[in-house]
């Protein structure tokens, strides 16, 4: 395993916002980390090497609840608010929850994020810009 949780963090630290995101992307590439897997329930994110090894934060907030019902229009609106910067990122996990967003995939090889829903179905897919 080339990189651990610390350095992650180190990096993670630096992150304000959405708008800081694709930074902390190419940081945490540089690392060694080929995808990582994000849940909102409780904010453990699972990050993998290319050898499919991996590490894990564990829980980093109290459970939130995940809506049944998916609202992918509101959910893209809050999305795209985060992404400029307009809410943290503990908001933004709220905003999963209450839209219906299990969580995503964040794979650093093709550069897309994967937002999932209960069921682990794909909800939407956007390129991360470099």
């Amino acid at each position: 395993m080339e990189f651990t949780i610390e350095d992650i963090t180190t990096a993670h630290q630096k992150v304000r916002s959405g708008a800081d995101f694709p930074q902390y992307i190419q940081a945490i590439k540089s690392l060694g980390v080929s995808h990582y897997t994000t849940y909102v329930s409780d904010g453990n994110t699972r990050y993998f090497n290319r050898d499919h090894q991996s590490v894990h934060t564990g829980s980093k907030y109290e459970a939130l609840i995940i809506s049944e019902k998916t609202n992918l229009n509101h959910f893209k609106t809050r999305l795209k608010l985060h992404q400029q910067g307009g809410t943290d990122y503990y908001t933004f996990c709220k905003d999963c929850a209450e839209n219906g967003i299990e969580g995503w995939v964040m794979n650093l090889e093709a550069m897309t994020c994967t937002y999932f829903d209960k069921e682990q179905e794909e909800v939407l897919v956007e390129q991360v810009p470099v």
